[in-house]
C-alpha cells in the first residue's frame, strides 16, 4: 500500500496502534499526550488523527469514540513503522534491537524444552506448537512436514530444438518428471553447433548423475554447481533455478495435518465475543485444515529458495472468510533450501506484531535446523 506519511503522521499512527494493541479501547488524543512523548499538543494530534482517518488508516467505531486502526493502518504499521522493516529508527519509540531480543528468547525457550536428538519429529512439533502459542498469545499452527523420500534414479539433459533443452528426472519409483528450459539467456548458444551442444549436455548429465544418483531429490536443488568444469559453468548458471523449480514440483506439496495449540486462550480476547464467529474459526481449524494449509504453506519463488520469509496477512487480506477479522503470520521451515512445512500464529488484528513476527521467524529457523537431524 503506497501511502506517504510525514514523520509526525508516522509517530502518531505508531502511537495509536501501540495504544490500541495494549488497551483494546478506541484511542483519543488525550491518551496519546499523556502516554507518549510526541512533542505536540492535543489539538495537533486530533488534527493529524483526522487526516489519518481520511486516508483510511484509522476509523471511529462510533461518533463519540476515539479512533482505532483499520487493516490498512496495521499494514502501514507492519511494513514501515516497526523493526525489521523500520525505515527510520527515529519513528519507532521501541528498542531497535527488540526483534532480535525476542527472537533469542524464542530460541532459548525451544532449546531448553525441546531436545530433538531424543524426540520423534511429531513430538518435537507438538512441543514447538505449545511453546509458540504460549509466547505469542495466539493460536499456533505448525504443519507436519511434506514427504521427501523420492530418490533420483536417472537424470538427462536433451536438446529439443535450437535454444531449448529438456531436463528429465526419473525417480527410484520410475516416476518421470520433465521441464523445458530456454537457452536464450546465453546469446552465443544460438550460434553453436547442435552436435557440440548435445555432447556438452551429455557431459553435464553425467556430472549430475554421478553426484546425485540414489540420493534425495532435495539434494538436487542444493547441488554445488561450482564443481562443474569452467567450460560448463554457463549451463550451471541457468540450470540452478530450473532444477530447483523442477524439484519443488516433483515433491508436489499435499495438505498435511496441522498441529493447533492455544485456541482457548486467544478466544477469550474481546474480538471473539460473538459465539458464531468463534464457531466458524474452530470449524476451520478442525474440519477444513486443507484450506488453511494451502494458505500458510507457500512455495517460494526461485529467487527466494533457501531464504527465510515471514508473511503477514491482516484482516481482509485473508481469503478465508472465518479469519477475515484476524491476522495470520506464517513462515516456512525447510530441509536444506526446500520448504517442507510451515509455522504460523493466528490472532486478532489487534496483536503485538513485533513480537508475533519475531517468534514465528525464530520458530521456523529452529525447526529448519532441527529437521536437518531427521531422515527425509
Amino acid at each position: 500500500m503506497e501511502v506517504q506519511l510525514t514523520n509526525r503522521q508516522q509517530h502518531i499512527l505508531w502511537a495509536t496502534v501501540r495504544h490500541y494493541i495494549a488497551t483494546a479501547e478506541p484511542v483519543g488524543s488525550k491518551a496519546l499526550v499523556e502516554e507518549y512523548d510526541l512533542g505536540v499538543s492535543s489539538a495537533t494530534i486530533r488534527n493529524v488523527m483526522g487526516v489519518l482517518e481520511k486516508s483510511g488508516l484509522l476509523y471511529q467505531p462510533h461518533a463519540s469514540a476515539g479512533r482505532i486502526p483499520s487493516d490498512s493502518g496495521y499494514r502501514i504499521y507492519v511494513d514501515q513503522l516497526i523493526t525489521p522493516s523500520l525505515r527510520s529508527r527515529s519513528v519507532s519509540q521501541t528498542d531497535p534491537t527488540r526483534t532480535e531480543t525476542l527472537g533469542r528468547e524464542v530460541e532459548v525457550a525451544l532449546q531448553k524444552r525441546l531436545q530433538w536428538e531424543d524426540w520423534s519429529l511429531e513430538t518435537l512439533l507438538q512441543g514447538a506448537a505449545q511453546i509458540l502459542a504460549t509466547l505469542s498469545g495466539c493460536i499456533s499452527l505448525i504443519t507436519m512436514p511434506q514427504t521427501t523420500t523420492a530418490l533420483l534414479r536417472h537424470l538427462q539433459l536433451v536438446q529439443i530444438e535450437a535454444g531449448r533443452i529438456m531436463l528429465i528426472v526419473v525417480t527410484e519409483g520410475y516416476e518421470t518428471h520433465s521441464k523445458l528450459m530456454d537457452l536464450s539467456p546465453i546469446p552465443e548458444e544460438t550460434q553453436r553447433d547442435s552436435e557440440v551442444i548435445d555432447r556438452e549436455l551429455q557431459i553435464v548429465s553425467n556430472f549430475l548423475n554421478s553426484h546425485l544418483r540414489g540420493r534425495s531429490l532435495l539434494e538436487l536443488a542444493n547441488l554445488n554447481w561450482s564443481e562443474l568444469d569452467q567450460e560448463f559453468q554457463r549451463y550451471g548458471e541457468f540450470l540452478k533455478n530450473s532444477v530447483a523449480e523442477l524439484t519443488r514440483r516433483t515433491l508436489a506439496p499435499t495438505a498435511t495435518q496441522i498441529m493447533v495449540r492455544g485456541v482457548s486462550e486467544v478466544l477469550r480476547q474481546p474480538e471473539f465475543s460473538q459465539l458464531q464467529q468463534v464457531q466458524t474459526i474452530i470449524h476451520l481449524l478442525e474440519e477444513e485444515q486443507d484450506q488453511l494449509w494451502r494458505l500458510i504453506f507457500e512455495e517460494p519463488e526461485p529467487e527466494d529458495v533457501g531464504k527465510s520469509r515471514v508473511t503477514v496477512r491482516i484482516g481482509a487480506e485473508n481469503p478465508l472468510e472465518p479469519i477475515r477479522t484476524c491476522t495470520l503470520i506464517s513462515s516456512n521451515y525447510r530441509r536444506g533450501s526446500i520448504p517442507v512445512g510451515s509455522v504460523g500464529v493466528l490472532g486478532p488484528t489487534r496483536l503485538d506484531y513485533e513480537s508475533a513476527i519475531a517468534v514465528v521467524a525464530s520458530a521456523a529457523d529452529y525447526l529448519s535446523e532441527a529437521f536437518s537431524y531427521f531422515n527425509p
